[in-house]
């Protein structure tokens, strides 16, 4: 399949040249109003949606991505704003993938601030973390003995409370009451084994988009 008939939104989950790697494809920056229905123009088979504005202009439209499975074009989503959109959309047929998408579907997500992230609008580069992300990493942390459960949930809670542009792990641990021997106990396991959840689902995405690809021409 040429590479102009698969579209994807995606930015700070996944970068451009790093998704090129797993799948060729039209990669655009993340999705805001009006740009699915810019994509539906190119006449694309599929369309992957992984990341999207939400506070800083208006998000893509539920009718838009209505509309370009009424054309019988496959949408894929996962990780942000993809994931959100997936589990609202997907009696409509819209494909969802990976944890964050699950976690909405399931009701464990609510809110688009779970996966909000500010990013540089030239490079798309992350410049705060996703509470998803953060959520995640503090359970694996309790369940490996690092922090106990109590502290996890007082470390998301905490994350949770921060303005999303500027939730980052050090402001978390400044407002947090633990110990600095945790607190730098933490860091390490961040550094070696902390995941991130958005990006692990953006490759998850391309991923679905590869199999299903592959199912077709057999």
């Amino acid at each position: 399949m040429e590479k102009n008939r698969i579209i994807i939104f995606t930015g700070p989950s996944l970068s451009h040249e790093e998704a090129q790697k797993i799948l060729k494809a039209d990669y655009r920056p993340p999705v805001g109003r009006g740009d699915v229905i810019n994509a539906i123009k190119d006449h694309p088979v599929i369309i992957g949606i992984v990341d999207g504005v939400f506070h800083q202009q208006p998000a893509v439209a539920h009718r838009e991505i209505i509309d370009a499975l009424k054309r019988g074009i496959i949408v894929v989503g996962g990780a942000s704003m993809g994931a959100l959109r997936a589990a609202e959309l997907e009696d409509m047929g819209m494909i969802g993938v990976g944890i964050v998408f699950q976690a909405y579907k399931d009701g464990m997500v609510e809110s688009d601030d779970d996966v909000a992230v500010v990013f540089d609008p030239s490079t798309h580069e992350q410049l705060s973390e996703a509470l998803v992300s953060m959520k995640y990493n503090f359970d694996e942390a309790a369940r490996k003995g690092i922090i106990s459960y109590e502290e996890s949930d007082h470390l998301y809670k905490v994350a949770k409370a921060i303005y999303y542009p500027k939730r980052t792990y050090n402001s978390v641990f400044r407002y947090s009451d633990l110990e600095d021997e945790k607190i730098t106990k933490l860091k390490r396991f961040l550094d070696q084994e902390g995941l991130d959840i958005k990006k692990q689902d953006a490759k998850a995405v391309l991923n679905h988009i590869i199999n299903h690809i592959k199912n077709k021409s057999h």
